[in-house]
């Protein structure tokens, strides 16, 4: 009997159920070496929804992707943050070398004003990269599924934060991390979901330490005056429907 084909030649997409998938896609280097060595395409992919599962915010996240950030802004590459439960502090963010001008923070505290935001932020594919923070009680598969079709285009990383619950819920992203926080400013990664074979084991990451400390947050404090900079801040609203009179 003739031996089966490799299923790299026949699709770029396929791969062994034992190796990790090199589809020929974009990926940005997480600056962590342990973890690009476990993600497909050694780093944060291009052109899919990528998710980022955690209790609660503000476990270390952001700092997880500081050299992405630092990296994409120094290219002079716009970074949207997309409906963060806080505001980042600006200085703490310049300390770790990330350019603020290239840095957009979009408000949008309704479910349905959000998950808009987000699908035209990929229809535009005007970015370095898109962190959005999702509504879990309104997010629902059909949603994820229309948001990894329009992500296809994208240039850049689109990341999407999620509650603990949603790693029970399915979804369209190829690729799924659970995050944990863990003494000494560490944190734990399990990768939940991949284009390859499961890794049982997590991912024990120390993450970048500021200059200053970490600080996140609702709303400046009146009066005072940051010398490293600010974020610039936009408010999302979906165009108002023509209203329709019925005689």
């Amino acid at each position: 009997m003739a031996a089966s084909p490799d299923p790299t030649t026949i699709h770029a997409g396929l791969w062994l159920a034992n190796q990790l998938g090199h589809a020929p896609a974009t990926a940005f280097s997480s600056g962590f070496a342990r973890l690009d060595r476990e993600l497909p395409g050694s780093g944060w992919p291009c052109g899919v929804l990528t998710e980022l599962i955690g209790r609660e915010s503000g476990i270390g996240e952001l700092r997880l992707l500081v050299p992405l950030l630092r990296q994409l802004t120094r290219e002079r590459r716009t970074v949207i943050l997309l409906a963060p439960p806080h505001i980042p502090y600006a200085p703490t963010l310049a300390s770790f070398g990330v350019e603020l001008d290239h840095l957009l923070v979009v408000q949008a505290p309704n479910a349905a004003d959000r998950l808009w935001a987000v699908e035209q932020t990929l229809r535009s594919a005007c970015f370095g990269a898109l962190l959005a923070w999702l509504p879990q009680e309104k997010t629902r598969p059909e949603h994820l599924r229309r948001l990894q079709l329009c992500a296809q285009g994208a240039q850049g990383p689109v990341l999407l934060f999620r509650t603990l619950a949603a790693q029970f819920e399915p979804s369209p992203a190829p690729l799924r991390l659970l995050l944990l926080a863990r003494p000494g400013q560490r944190l734990s990664v399990q990768i939940l979901k991949r284009r390859g074979p499961m890794l049982a084991n997590q991912i024990l990451l120390d993450l970048p330490q500021p200059v200053t400390a970490i600080r996140l947050r609702a709303q400046p404090v009146s009066g005072e005056r940051e010398a490293s900079g600010s974020l610039q801040t936009i408010h999302a609203q979906p165009p108002a429907r023509p209203s329709i009179a019925v005689h």
